[in-house]
């Protein structure tokens, strides 16, 4: 055992938790493949957000200065694709400038230019649509940097590859494919380990160049990536700081409960050196722990601690009842006698963890993985080296049965007096946990994860509630088919030029939207009837989206998904051609939306119609930052709504819009995880169930043991419901955590009580013995765990308390339900036969 733990802490330094936004991601999502590909044709990649907020006036040249010296600090940090500020962004309206002088490119121009007038500057980024509340806040007191992160191309092919090989083994490929498949999973996980090491140090160096310039400016870092790294953070921390915290609670409890130093050394040394393997066996294969994961550490000391402490109990009776044996018989003996229920309870706690596995979430099959690994480890390290201490150990003193007061003997004592309000009791429970699943949410707000006091919670409160929100969601559009009357096709000839009497050569303008455009003279007035030098060079056809019928579609969409309260800043064509009626004066008819397409200068088009317009595939583009703060956000519901209001409205069919973005991704794992918890749940039952009925080899005994642990998880369920504790991808583990431990609880208690009865067959005094026997192990286990996890709720995030809270909770029903509600059920439904006349 000495050897092994040298081996597992060589490998400590190996540990490592995965921070990405892919492990929070549905493994098989489809709509993942779509993602990546809207992803890459709009070049929408990761970023992070920097906020800028000086004490002088924002665009003074103290804060510009320091806000361009951050910028430039921004460009050199390696992996940043871009970085896009208050400083670049063109303006247009600062003056106004006239759809003429579009043409010229050095006439726009950008905070950078020292003649700008910054009063007419602040006024645009503060009231244009485009800019306010996403560059420039509407106060004018705060701006955001954008800061682009490189995608890694490699990552994303192999990714592909993985995805469609894998298509082809589930539909029984040859093993050339499945070995091809094998080497591409082996270099995507490299490749994985690769890129997650550079955005963590990316994050890193962004950071530190914020921190850099705190003393001249408020500054916060957000965005979907700083958020992972943020909970990385947290779980890191409460890893080792609470981890140190719950073994020490154990140590006093286990002192004040057994006052003997062989009970607190034993159950804490098997502990401590079950978690040290297995996390040495993460390092050496650098199986990576998340967010999710990690807590495998705590929930392994769990179920290591009921093995020593049911061991150790056993040998105490021991003790007591054969003091002749010498202490290596009578560890060999407490071992043997423990061994087939403790055998049974480790494999159904693996059956429960292992009903994680469907989830086909990462990191919830991770920690389903690592379970039952580890369960496998506590085993094997609890029935090899508890028995080993227990014979080195030297006894203080001879043990008696008055050593101690036994709180499990009020247990009896209620089930045998107050039976029937043990019942009535569980009805009112029952009642309560079919009310609360019926209020069981299923979401997953990333700022609830953090306390108010958190700099995290508050940099997300300042991006949702002054720069337009948090979570991307992009909606794409598609034109009508092709041979809808709607399609409009437009050929310019740059080399013709336009005059009172010009005719454009192949439009198929009709006169009648020639007419929409005003009086005789509108060539005459038209800006780009003086000077068409910039245009496209080579004939071009004009999409559909920039024709009358078009942009009233694109207006309609984005005012739709704008109204919503869960909306943050809506961007789309609807936003650059809002712009440009205002530099026209007037809304663009169909001749200039046509030019608009070609003939704006890549500056201005680089913003307003490259981010939302594809001209290949012929597709829109609008983009939302759901507000992560709004109380009101319920994910399903918004995409559900909003999508089935887009096509009533419109009367567009299903082929033409498709949601994508992180807010769809992490909506499917939220509804992905409510079906497989429904579904595991159930399938967990039946597994224990036929474990039980093998083990018991009796159908009655297998349902009451079924019972307590049925009710211990809904409950447990049933109260997050009530209080209003969403099931998201951190909660979803408590309901494997709860089976895990109530099966152990059942199991040790039926296999006693049936050993107990048959002595004298009279299932009142072996309920007694039970309760005064193992009774005081399960009782142990879940006094120590209780206190000891009640340390977590001193966090500063909100997972880790909530899973203290529901650990602690969890444990509290699985003993009440095998301590009160299963002896009386036994008591009651008499399982064993008839008692002794």
């Amino acid at each position: 055992m000495l050897a092994l733990a040298g081996l597992a802490a060589s490998q400590l330094d190996n540990v490592r938790l995965d921070a990405s936004s892919d492990s929070l991601l549905l493994q098989g999502d489809p709509d993942l493949a779509f993602y990546r590909e809207a992803t890459d044709r709009y070049e929408s990649y990761d970023f992070l957000i920097v906020t800028w907020e000086p004490d002088s006036a924002l665009l003074s040249d103290q804060s510009l200065q320091g806000l361009n010296a951050m910028v430039t600090d921004l460009e050199s940090v390696e992996g940043v694709r871009s970085v896009l500020s208050a400083l670049d962004v063109p303006l247009l309206e600062s003056p106004p400038i006239s759809l003429t002088d579009l043409a010229d490119l050095d006439s726009i121009a950008s905070l950078r230019d020292p003649s700008v007038d910054r009063s007419l500057a602040l006024t645009e980024l503060t009231t244009s649509q485009l800019y306010s509340n996403l560059v420039v806040s509407e106060a004018g007191d705060l701006t955001a940097v954008q800061v682009t992160i490189e995608p890694d191309t490699e990552i994303e092919r192999l990714g592909d590859l993985r995805s469609e090989l894998r298509k082809q083994v589930s539909s029984g490929a040859s093993a050339a494919v499945q070995a091809e498949l094998a080497e591409i999973e082996s270099a995507y996980d490299e490749s994985t380990r690769t890129v997650n090491a550079a955005r963590a140090q990316l994050v890193e160096n962004v950071r530190a160049v914020a921190d850099k310039y705190r003393g001249q400016s408020r500054i916060f870092v957000g965005g979907v990536p700083m958020i992972a790294a943020d909970m990385l953070d947290f779980v890191q921390d409460d890893l080792v700081t609470f981890g140190l915290a719950i073994i020490g609670v154990m140590v006093l409890m286990l002192a004040l409960i057994f006052r003997d130093y062989r009970w607190v050394v034993t159950p804490i040394i098997a502990c401590s050196l079950s978690a040290l393997i297995m996390l040495g066996i993460l390092g050496f294969t650098d199986w990576r722990m998340t967010i999710i994961s990690s807590n495998f550490v705590a929930v392994l000391l769990v179920v290591s601690l009921a093995l020593a402490i049911h061991l150790v109990v056993r040998y105490r009776e021991l003790e007591v009842t054969e003091p002749e044996l010498v202490r290596a018989e009578r560890a060999v003996k407490a071992a043997e006698l423990m061994f087939v229920p403790c055998f049974y309870t480790a494999v159904t706690t693996m059956v429960a963890f292992t009903s994680l596995v469907v989830a086909g979430i990462k990191p919830v099959i991770d920690f389903g993985w690592m379970m039952t690994a580890g369960i496998v480890v506590a085993f094997v390290v609890c029935f090899t080296l508890v028995p080993a201490m227990m014979a080195l150990l030297p006894e203080q003193r001879a043990r008696t049965v008055s050593d101690e007061l036994s709180m499990t003997g009020r247990f009896a004592t209620v089930v045998e007096r107050f039976g029937g309000l043990v019942f009535v009791a569980t009805g009112v429970l029952v009642l309560l946990v079919v009310v609360g699943l019926t209020r069981l949410q299923v979401e997953n707000r990333f700022i609830d994860y953090f306390k108010d006091t958190t700099e995290i919670y508050q940099g997300m409160e300042l991006l949702d509630s002054r720069l337009g929100g948090t979570i991307p969601l992009d909606i794409i559009l598609y034109p009508p088919s092709e041979d809808a009357d709607s399609s409009l096709v437009v050929a310019i000839e740059a080399d013709e030029g336009f005059g009172e009497d010009a005719a454009l050569p192949g439009a198929e303008f009709s006169q009648s939207a020639l007419d929409d455009t005003g009086d005789d003279d509108f060539w005459e007035d038209d800006p780009f009837g003086e000077d068409i030098s910039f245009a496209d060079e080579n004939s071009a056809e004009i999409g559909y989206w920039f024709s009358l019928e078009g942009r009233d579609l694109i207006d309609q969409i984005h005012n739709i998904v704008d109204a919503r309260s869960e909306s943050g800043k809506v961007l789309s064509l609807s936003t650059g051609f809002s712009v440009m009626d205002r530099l026209y004066d007037d809304k663009l008819g169909s001749v200039e939306l046509a030019l608009v397409e070609r003939s704006l200068p890549d500056d201005v088009a680089d913003v307003l119609i490259a981010p939302y317009y594809d001209p290949v595939a012929q597709q829109a583009r609008i983009t939302v930052r759901a507000m992560e703060t709004s109380k009101t956000l319920r994910r399903d519901e918004y995409l559900k709504t909003l999508y089935a209001q887009i096509l009533e409205e419109t009367g567009l069919d299903e082929t033409r819009v498709k949601f994508t973005g992180l807010l769809v991704l992490y909506n499917n794992v939220l509804q992905s995880l409510y079906a497989s918890q429904i579904l595991t749940l159930g399938a967990v039952f039946v597994a224990i169930g036929l474990m039980f009925l093998a083990l018991f080899r009796s159908i009655s005994l297998a349902l009451l043991g079924l019972a307590p642990n049925m009710l211990a998880a809904g409950l447990v369920l049933g109260v997050m419901g009530l209080v209003g504790i969403p099931l998201d991808i951190m909660t979803i583990t408590i309901a494997a955590i709860v089976v895990g431990m109530g099966v152990d609880n059942c199991i040790h208690y039926i296999h006693r009580f049936r050993k107990e009865f048959a002595i004298d067959r009279n299932y009142r005094e072996a309920m007694y013995r039970s309760h005064g026997s193992i009774g005081r192990a399960m009782y142990y286990t879940t006094l120590t765990v209780v206190v000891g996890f009640s340390m977590l709720t001193l966090s500063n995030f909100t997972p880790s308390i909530y899973f203290g809270v529901l650990t602690v909770m969890a444990m509290l029903a699985a003993v009440m339900g095998a301590l009160l509600l299963l002896p009386k059920l036994i008591i009651s439904v008499k399982p064993l036969g008839p008692e002794a006349t």
